[in-house]
């Protein structure tokens, strides 16, 4: 099966903002757009935060308008849980071969929720970083888009689907889809892949698995969202204790040869945004830092000043050496002071590990041909048709994000012309 377009079409490879905005603005200049993503939803990483800089907005805030956009023009064409399996021609005449895993539910739905109510079985809630269960048939986040429902088959007994099957009005729910195969000819490729958190779990030294007690700054973000798995209450995973004191470990796996080599730029404004997040529930509660150095570049050096002058927040250059899980349910964070050489122990209830951002599109890229630095971070290459954009490219924060978009789509319809 093949889906053709007119001259000039352009496939992005990937649905977060990056994506979103490189398709709006390749298709409202008249361009013909794909648009895929591997999630069974459009927004990335942002749909997942409680705020963004520079305005500290809610997601909704980007991510709606945007959606009503593509919705809007006829130009833009979207697949969701699409990836791409092989890539040949040249810039100007791509033919891109994508596959579709089956969603087991078809456009018949209306995310009446019928047959979430009627699913017996629950898995993980990948949205939530697996702080919470969804059931095995279910809506990925509020404010999906499309707003459909996805049914994880492999989770569900005999017994289950059945029932699934039976609770809908509307046929929508299809056991039988089978993956779907097919390709397109485009112009040219935008690479909007974004990124992934670092696996914390690798973080031996850290013992990230040693207490509940011990979180992800993206874990941090759904626990303070209103339609996270505590609604955005910001209490210890566990024992759901409302922690008085709180630790931040910075550079959790960035900055490090054994890990990211890199700098994720952002962890910095994020610990600092999470601060404020504590201040709104916890006025007095003690927040330590740890830090290598403290990167806020530009515009936001005002939010970090504030932010450092907080009387009851203290900062210690050094960095974490251990993480020891207490009997009480909280953790001691063991480092030395760069400053002082003195080393030191810290006692918190809640520890939150910064960790960086690596590029999603990985080994799969190289395999396409797509060219990476030695970060992981796609190269654009306009004379191969081939751009990159957002966090694809590099580490940085939505704003940013955007600029890189809107430039990787004036490169990219400019390619065939």
């Amino acid at each position: 099966m093949s889906d053709t377009a007119g001259n000039g079409a352009v496939l992005v490879v990937g649905g977060g903002i990056s994506g979103l905005t490189a398709a709006l603005e390749a298709a409202e200049v008249g361009n013909d757009v794909f648009i895929i993503d591997k999630n069974p939803y459009f927004g990335g990483r942002v749909a997942q935060l409680n705020q963004y800089f520079p305005k500290l907005c809610p997601p909704t805030c980007g991510l709606e308008i945007n959606f009503k956009r593509i919705k809007d023009n006829r130009k833009v064409r979207t697949y969701t849980m699409t990836t791409v399996k092989s890539v040949s021609g040249g810039p100007g005449n791509f033919e891109v071969t994508l596959e579709t895993a089956p969603r087991y539910v078809n456009s018949n739905c209306t995310a009446c929720g019928d047959c979430s109510d009627a699913c017996t079985d629950e898995i993980d809630n990948a949205f939530n970083f697996g702080m919470d269960k969804c059931k095995a048939i279910y809506l990925p986040h509020e404010m999906a888009f499309p707003r459909r429902f996805v049914l994880d088959k492999d989770a569900c007994s005999e017994e289950c689907l059945s029932a699934i099957k039976g609770a809908c009005k509307y046929d929508a729910v299809d056991t039988e889809m089978q993956p779907k195969v097919f390709t397109i000819n485009v112009a040219s490729i935008v690479w909007a892949t974004g990124w992934d958190p670092y696996d914390y779990k690798k973080l031996d030294n850290l013992k990230p698995e040693s207490s509940s007690a011990i979180i992800t700054n993206m874990m941090m973000e759904r626990m303070a969202s209103d339609n996270g798995p505590t609604g955005g209450k910001i209490i210890r995973p566990g024992d759901g204790k409302e922690p008085e004191s709180f630790a931040f470990v910075q550079c959790a796996g960035s900055r490090d040869e054994n890990h990211l080599e890199h700098c994720s730029y952002i962890c910095c404004m994020a610990t600092f945004k999470h601060m404020t997040y504590i201040r709104e529930r916890y006025p007095e509660a003690k927040i330590y830092v740890f830090y290598i150095d403290l990167r806020t570049p530009g515009k936001y050096e005002h939010f970090r000043e504030k932010l450092m002058s907080d009387e009851n927040a203290e900062f210690i250059k050094g960095k974490v050496a251990d993480i020891i899980a207490e009997d009480d349910g909280g953790v001691t964070v063991v480092a030395e002071n760069a400053v002082t050489g003195v080393k030191m122990k810290q006692k918190v209830d809640m520890c939150v590990l910064a960790t960086g951002m690596q590029p999603a599109l990985g080994e799969a890229g190289k395999a396409l041909g797509v060219a990476m630095d030695g970060n992981g971070f796609v190269v654009s290459e306009p004379e191969k048709g081939m751009i990159a954009a957002g966090c694809a490219k590099s580490a940085v924060d939505v704003y940013t994000s955007g600029q890189s978009s809107t430039a990787a789509a004036l490169k990219a319809i400019q390619i065939g012309r």
